[in-house]
C-alpha cells in the first residue's frame, strides 16, 4: 500500500501516514455503514503518528500567557489587599501600602455607616457600652467634658498626613447627646465621627459594633429608628469577590486538608472496595444510604446553626449569612427528600447496572494498577491549582482605589476598590484557563484509560494484559495524543466560557429587575448545560476512537457519533443504567467530604472568615471533580467496553468476535430484561 501525501494539515487534522490509509477504512462515511476492521486488525494501533498538533501547541502558548498574567499580577499586585481591610483615606489596614504605614494597625474601626474607617491596633472595648461624649474621628479620638473614657482607651493609626484631613472641635461635633447626632461631624452615621461603643473583632480584620451598644445608644441619644451602622451596610466599601478570594485563602489549609486528602483517600478507598465483586451490592446500597443521611445531617446541622446565629447577642454573622444558611438547609432537606425518591423507582435499574461495573472490575482486575492512575491527575490537578490560586489572588490585588463625593453635601468623600478594563479580562481569561487545563487533564485520563481497556478488550489471551499495558498507553497517549485531548477539551471550555458569560449576565439581569432578560438568560443557559453534556459524551467516545485506531479529532468524533447513532438505542440504555452506580459513588465521597469539611470548618474557623459558604463551595466542587476522577476509571471502562464491543460485532462475525461469552451472556440478559419492562 502507497503513502500518501506527507502535508501538515491545519485546524483538526494531522499529518497522513501510513496509519491513515489503514485506519481509514474502519470509519464509516454515512451514519449507515458498518464498521470494516482494517487489514491485519488486532487491537489498538501500534502505527500512530502524531494528531491535532496545533491544539497541542495552542494550549502549550495559553499556559505560558496565563503565566505571564501571574508573573505580571505578583509583581503589581499585592495579596495583602485581598485580605486586610481599606480604610477611609485609601491605605491597607494591616500593610505598608499606601501613604501610611499601617502595618502595626490591623484592624479596621468603622465610623460611618458608608464603609469609611480607621485603622487600630485592637478593637475599642468599653463596658458601659456607649460613651457618648467620646468620639472616634478620621482624625483620631476626640472628646467632650464629662468623657468617661481613657483618651488612650484605643490606638489609632496617625492620620496627619492624610490625603483629606478632618478634624473636630465643638462646633461641628458637638458631644452634647441632646444635638450631636444632626452635627456636621456624625449626620446621622453618614459623618467622619461617630460615638465610642463597645465593638468586637470579626474575620480577624474588622470592629462591628456591638448591636446592644447600638441599642443603648438609642436610648441615650434622640435619634430616628433609621439603620445606624448596620452590620449588613456597614460593609458596602467591600467587594464580594474579594472577600470571597479572602475566604479562600484563610481556609486554604481546611481545602487542602478536605477538598484533596480526604477527597483522594475516600476515592481510592471506594475505587478499589468496587472491584471486589462480593462486596459490590453492599458497597452501592451503603453509599446510598449513607448519601442520604449525610444530606440530612448535613442540613440538620446547618439549620441548627443559623438558628443559634440569629439567637446571638452579640450577633456575629450578618443577616445575609443567616438566610443563606438557612435557604442551603432546606434545600438539602429537599435534595436528599428527592434522592429517597429517584432511589425507590431506579432500584431495579441500580441492580443491573451493578451486573455492568462487574464486567468493568473484570478489566481493572487485569490492570489493578489503573486504580492509582486518578493520583497522577491529581497531581496535576494540585500543581495546576496552586498556580492558579496564587495568580488568581494577586490578580484581584491590583483594583484601583478611586474616590467618589457623596450624592448628598457632606465633607466625606468615598474609596471605593475598582478594577481596570484590562484586569476585568485578565480575570476571564484566568477562569478560561482554568476551564480548559481541568479538560484537559481529564481528557488526557480518558484516552490513557480507554486505550488500556481496548487492548484489553481486543486482546485473546486476557492474561498477557498487566500492569505494562496502562504503562504503554501513558506513554503512547502523551507523545502521540496531547493534541487531541486539548482539541476536545477547548471546545468543552468555550462552551463553560460562555455559560460563566450568561451566569454573570444573569446576574446584572436580576440587579436591573429585568424579568424578561432573566428568563431568556436562563432559558439559554439551559440550551448551553444541554449542549455542554452532549459536548462531553461525544469528546469520551472520540477519545475512545482516537485511543482503538490512533486518528484525529474531528475524524474520531465523526466515527464514534456514526457508531453511536447506529446503536442510539442500546448505547443509551446501557449507558443510563451503568453510569448510575458511578453517579451514586461520585454522589457519595462528594457528599461526605463537603459535609464533614462543612462541620469542621465552622467549629474550627468560626467568624474568622466573612462566610465558610465559599471555601464550603470551593471543597464541593474539587471533592466532586476527585470523584470524577477516580469513579472516571469505571465509567471510562464501561463505556470503552461497551463501544469496543458495538465496533466489535460490526467489524466481525462469530468466533472471530472478541468479546467473551460472560459479557455477551450479560447484554443479552440486560436487553431480555429491558424488553420485559418496556412489555409490562
Amino acid at each position: 500500500m502507497a503513502i500518501k501525501l506527507t502535508n501538515q494539515s491545519m485546524i483538526g487534522r494531522d499529518v497522513v501516514t501510513q496509519n491513515d490509509n489503514d485506519t481509514a477504512s474502519a470509519l464509516p462515511h454515512r451514519s449507515g455503514d458498518k464498521m470494516k476492521a482494517p487489514d491485519g486488525f488486532d487491537g489498538p494501533t501500534d502505527k500512530r503518528s502524531y494528531t491535532d498538533i496545533l491544539f497541542g501547541i495552542l494550549i502549550v502558548l495559553m499556559w505560558g500567557a496565563m503565566t505571564g498574567i501571574g508573573i505580571y499580577a505578583f509583581q503589581k499586585g499585592d495579596y495583602r489587599l485581598v485580605l486586610y481591610p481599606l480604610d477611609y483615606d485609601g491605605n491597607i489596614c494591616g500593610t505598608d501600602f499606601g501613604e501610611i504605614d499601617m502595618t502595626e494597625y490591623p484592624l479596621l474601626v468603622y465610623v460611618n455607616s458608608l464603609g469609611g474607617g480607621v485603622c487600630v491596633k485592637e478593637c475599642p472595648k468599653v463596658e458601659s457600652l456607649i460613651d457618648p461624649r467620646t468620639l472616634i474621628t478620621y482624625d483620631g479620638v476626640y472628646q467632650g467634658e464629662n468623657a468617661t473614657l481613657s483618651p488612650d482607651f484605643i490606638s489609632i493609626a496617625d492620620y496627619t498626613n492624610a490625603t483629606i484631613r478632618t478634624t473636630c472641635d465643638e462646633t461641628n461635633c458637638t458631644t452634647d447627646p441632646s444635638a450631636s447626632w444632626t452635627s456636621p461631624g456624625i449626620r446621622g452615621g453618614y459623618g467622619y465621627a461617630f460615638y465610642a461603643v463597645d465593638t468586637f473583632e470579626v474575620l480577624g480584620t474588622r470592629c462591628f459594633a456591638n448591636p446592644l451598644a447600638l441599642d443603648r445608644m438609642k436610648e441615650i441619644i434622640d435619634i430616628p429608628d433609621s439603620s445606624i451602622l448596620n452590620i449588613e451596610s456597614v460593609d458596602a466599601g467591600l467587594d464580594f469577590w474579594n472577600n470571597l478570594y479572602g475566604d479562600i485563602f484563610s481556609a486554604r489549609l481546611h481545602i487542602l486538608l478536605f477538598g484533596l486528602g480526604i477527597a483522594v483517600a475516600l476515592g481510592l478507598l471506594y475505587t478499589f472496595l468496587l472491584r471486589v465483586k462480593f462486596l459490590l451490592g453492599f458497597l452501592v446500597w451503603m453509599s446510598i444510604f449513607t448519601t442520604i443521611g449525610f444530606i440530612f445531617g448535613v442540613a440538620g446541622f446547618a439549620l441548627y446553626s443559623a438558628q443559634q446565629w440569629d439567637k446571638a447577642e452579640p450577633q456575629l454573622y450578618a443577616d445575609g449569612t443567616i438566610s443563606a444558611t438557612k435557604i442551603f438547609s432546606y434545600v438539602a432537606f429537599g435534595i436528599g427528600g428527592i434522592l429517597i425518591l429517584l432511589i425507590i423507582f431506579l432500584r431495579k435499574e441500580i441492580q443491573l447496572a451493578m451486573a455492568c461495573v462487574k464486567e468493568a472490575s473484570r478489566a481493572i482486575g487485569r490492570m489493578p494498577i489503573i486504580m492509582f492512575f486518578p493520583v497522577l491527575q491529581v497531581f496535576g490537578f494540585v500543581a495546576f491549582m496552586v498556580l492558579w490560586v496564587f495568580y488568581a489572588v494577586n490578580l484581584a490585588s491590583m483594583g484601583d482605589i478611586e474616590t467618589y463625593n457623596l450624592p448628598f453635601d457632606s465633607p466625606v468623600s468615598m474609596r471605593s476598590y475598582e478594577f481596570s478594563t484590562f484586569v476585568r479580562r485578565c480575570g476571564w481569561y484566568l477562569l478560561f484557563c482554568f476551564f480548559w487545563t481541568i479538560g484537559f487533564i481529564v481528557s488526557m485520563g480518558d484516552i490513557i484509560l480507554s486505550m488500556s481497556v481496548a487492548k484489553w478488550y481486543f486482546t485473546r489471551n486476557k492474561k498477557s494484559v498487566g500492569n505494562c499495558t496502562l504503562c504503554g498507553s501513558i506513554c503512547t497517549s502523551i507523545r502521540y495524543h496531547m493534541g487531541t485531548a486539548a482539541f476536545g477539551s477547548l471546545i468543552l471550555a468555550v462552551v463553560q466560557i460562555i455559560r460563566a458569560f450568561v451566569i454573570n449576565l444573569q446576574r446584572k439581569a436580576q440587579q436591573m429587575d429585568n424579568k424578561i432578560g432573566q428568563a431568556i438568560l436562563c432559558c439559554l443557559q439551559c440550551i448551553l448545560w444541554c449542549f455542554q453534556k452532549f459536548i462531553e459524551f461525544l469528546n469520551k467516545n472520540a477519545y475512545i476512537q482516537t485511543a482503538i485506531f490512533g486518528t484525529s479529532f474531528c475524524r474520531s468524533a465523526a466515527a464514534a457519533f456514526s457508531l453511536v447513532l447506529r446503536n442510539a438505542k442500546r448505547i443509551g440504555s446501557i449507558s443510563y443504567v451503568s453510569h448510575i452506580v458511578i453517579f451514586v459513588g461520585k454522589l457519595f465521597i462528594c457528599i461526605v467530604t463537603t459535609g464533614s469539611a462543612y462541620i469542621y470548618m465552622e467549629k474550627d474557623l468560626g467568624n474568622t472568615v466573612d462566610s465558610i459558604i465559599g471555601p464550603t463551595v470551593m471543597i464541593l466542587f474539587i471533592s466532586y471533580f476527585i470523584a470524577d476522577t477516580f469513579l472516571d476509571v469505571f465509567e471510562m471502562t464501561t463505556s470503552t467496553i461497551l463501544h469496543c464491543f458495538i465496533a466489535d460485532e460490526e467489524m466481525f462475525d462469530g468466533d472471530d468476535c472478541y468479546a467473551e461469552n460472560e459479557l455477551r451472556k450479560w447484554l443479552d440478559e440486560f436487553e431480555e430484561e429491558e424488553r420485559k419492562t418496556i412489555k409490562v
